[in-house]
């Protein structure tokens, strides 16, 4: 086999390689079934298991009781923007959306399909560099709900704590920073996120929904599949799941427990930031951070070079050193370090030690 790379990759991204090993010596015959996972109904009891088993673990690692419920669909996060909306979104009543770059747009554009969400803050005036204080946010008492965005994926920013919404739920996009530190849970109604970033594979998206949001849903005025309360009737049976994708979110699942839980794993995360951010900092003639430093987030740094053509060499001969996936998105450029949870603090002082050398040679 091919010696395996640093995969720095924004998502698809890395998964922990003690699972993509489980899930190699299980791959023919799941749990003495003589079948793959793949190949086993999502009515059989092996999966029956491994489902309740997923849900029940997702819920311990994210500190929340069983008054929510781990639900899985497909379409992404994408399908998330939509769907929160056509449920949600009451007659009469708005939403607030708190506006922190690309991915929020898109859910606020979703929504205004359906409604008329208000921005209740939004950080696009100094190019998404940083996330809204508190006190910025103008949030309605009567809005159906507040919608964030956790973590930018894009512009490398992160919320250091969910915001204060009084008693509008809040429901947040956690796609790239999901059990990869602590946030605190008691305003959340719905957490979602696509998998391929911190959890798993492309091909499923969590949903985490509090009891009482469930109420709140609409129900035969939308069509079957795009209610929530048909996913969470069916205990996402209703037609047939992403049985592959779930059964690796489980051994995602496990790794993280693992590790220590949450707790273990956003300080090696903390870890791993203080590194990358301090050679930024300290190189900051060289390396130029592209966010606030309040703002900076765990999950993706974002940096520019002096000109493009070193960044573009920077890249290049990234890829011959092992590391993976070092460009920044198509619409800023620059330098995109994604360092989800299966990034270890080891691969982090191996790409720290390049940028020194790289900084020396073509300083």
């Amino acid at each position: 086999m091919t010696e395996r790379i640093i995969n720095f990759n924004p998502g698809p991204s890395a998964i922990p390689l003690p699972v993509l090993e489980k899930a190699q010596g299980e791959l023919l015959n799941f749990q003495s079934s003589g079948m793959s996972i793949m190949e086993t109904s999502h009515r059989a009891k092996e999966f029956d298991g491994l489902l309740a088993e997923t849900q029940a673990l997702a819920l311990k690692l994210l500190g929340l009781g069983d008054n929510y419920k781990v639900m899985f669909m497909g379409g992404g996060a994408s399908l998330q923007f939509a769907m929160i909306a056509l449920n949600l979104m009451n007659e009469g009543r708005t939403a607030d959306y708190v506006n922190t770059g690309t991915w929020s747009t898109k859910a606020i554009k979703e929504a205004q399909i359906v409604g008329e969400p208000k921005v209740a803050a939004s950080s696009e005036e100094t190019n998404f560099n940083r996330i809204p204080k508190q006190d910025e946010l103008v949030l309605n008492p009567d809005a159906s709900y507040v919608h964030i965005t956790s973590n930018n994926t894009i512009k490398g920013t992160q919320w250091v704590d969910f915001p204060d919404t009084g008693d509008v739920p809040l429901i947040v996009d956690m796609s790239s920073d999901i059990l990869s530190k602590r946030y605190t849970m008691d305003k959340v109604g719905m957490i979602y996120a696509g998998a391929q970033k911190n959890l798993g594979p492309s091909g499923v998206t969590v949903i985490v929904m509090r009891d009482d949001m469930i109420e709140k849903c609409k129900g035969d005025a939308l069509p079957t599949l795009l209610r929530y309360k048909t996913i969470w009737d069916k205990n996402s049976l209703y037609n047939t799941p992403p049985t592959f994708p779930i059964y690796l979110v489980k051994l995602v699942l496990d790794w993280i427990d693992g590790q220590g839980g949450l707790d273990a794993v956003e300080k090696i995360n903390r870890a791993k930031g203080d590194l990358l951010y301090g050679l930024i900092d300290e190189m900051s003639d060289y390396y130029r951070g592209a966010t606030e430093k309040e703002s900076r987030s765990l999950m993706n740094v974002c940096f520019r070079l002096p000109t493009e053509e070193l960044e573009k060499k920077l890249i290049a001969d990234g890829r011959e050193a092992g590391f993976n996936g070092l460009k920044g998105h198509r619409s800023v450029g620059g330098i995109r370090v994604s360092m989800y949870n299966a990034i270890s603090l080891d691969n982090i002082k191996a790409l720290v030690e390049y940028l020194k050398d790289f900084a020396g040679k073509n300083g």
